[in-house]
């Protein structure tokens, strides 16, 4: 399948074409949060190279969350217009498994194929967005909320390696100090690790996409105006 991958769930913002999942053409900013800005920009320069090269798409996968809401509605909504546009299917990855791929493919020889991975996602103040993934990228924990405390994931510190990753991870080091709790740093989602993932994913068709919302997880709180005038009543 020729597919394009759209990935701003974090203040990254990436997208990337893959062929039976492996990466064809990409385009990504990993420093900032300008997602409304510069993800049309990238969509069109990897559409520009599929045309070129005569890559016809057949799907559309999108990093579907947890993370950020205003990223997501942001990736949803350009996702969706391309499929409305394209009559092509979307395909929702979950974001924590891009998270899990992307730790895989960068560390995977340090990881020992026993290990259960736990992808994280800053969610405010001590809380994280995160599950436990194989080493295959089999979710075997559902997606939740988390307050770290120093008992967190002390279940499964308790049977094995934990391997935490992502830009909730650094609030979790000084407070989870098992042994058995191993940090990768520098790990983001990013489009180019959707491809396989996508590939063995639920093809959603345009007449569904009407009702297809991100997996926002919580609901989206406003924080209280400091403009004259707008204060919260």
């Amino acid at each position: 399948m020729v597919i394009l991958n759209i990935e701003t769930s974090t203040n990254c913002c990436s997208v990337a074409i893959t062929i039976d999942g492996d990466v064809v053409a990409m385009a990504a900013n990993l420093d900032g949060a300008n997602h409304a800005s510069e993800l049309p920009v990238y969509i069109e320069q990897v559409l520009k190279k599929a045309k070129e090269n005569d890559w016809k798409l057949d799907a559309v996968a999108l990093s579907q969350g947890p993370g950020s809401y205003t990223g997501l509605r942001i990736g949803c909504s350009m996702a969706k217009g391309l499929c409305y546009g394209l009559n092509i299917p979307l395909i929702p990855v979950d974001t924590l498994q891009v998270i899990a791929a992307a730790a895989l493919a960068k560390s995977g020889e340090k990881i020992p194929q026993d290990a259960m991975l736990c992808p994280l996602l800053d969610a405010r103040r001590m809380e994280v967005y995160t599950s436990i993934y194989t080493h295959e990228c089999v979710r075997v924990k559902d997606v939740e909320a988390k307050i770290v405390d120093e008992g967190s994931w002390s279940e499964e510190l308790a049977k094995g390696q934990l391997y935490l990753m992502g830009n909730g991870a650094e609030k979790c080091k000084g407070v989870v100090t098992s042994t058995n709790a191993i940090f990768i740093d520098g790990i983001v989602p990013e489009a180019q690790y959707m491809g396989k993932l996508a590939e063995k994913g639920e093809l959603l068709d345009v007449k569904s996409l009407a009702y297809y919302e991100p997996f926002y997880l919580k609901e989206f709180v406003a924080a209280p105006s400091h403009i004259k005038g707008l204060e919260s009543k």
